[in-house]
C-alpha cells in the first residue's frame, strides 16, 4: 500500500519536472526530478521490506560496541 503511494508521488514529481523543463527552468526541474527519484527508491524499499520475512531479534543476538573483537 505504502509503495503505491511512493510510486504515485514519484510519478507526480516526474510530471512536474517535465513541466519545468518545458518552461526552460532546468535547475528547478533537476531538483524536482531528484526528489522524484528519492520517492521511487523509497517505494522500492517499502516493496522489498514487505517481501522480506520479519524476524524478531533478541537483545542478546545484537551486540553494539565500538571496540573490534
Amino acid at each position: 500500500m505504502i509503495e503505491r503511494a511512493w510510486n504515485a508521488v514519484s510519478a507526480i514529481l516526474l510530471v512536474v519536472a517535465a513541466g519545468f523543463v518545458w518552461r526552460n527552468n532546468y535547475s528547478a526541474a533537476f531538483g524536482i526530478a531528484a526528489l522524484g527519484a528519492c520517492a521511487w527508491f523509497l517505494g522500492y524499499r517499502a516493496q522489498l521490506k514487505a517481501k522480506l520475512p520479519k524476524e524478531d531479534l533478541d537483545d542478546e543476538d545484537v551486540h553494539y560496541s565500538d571496540e573490534e573483537d
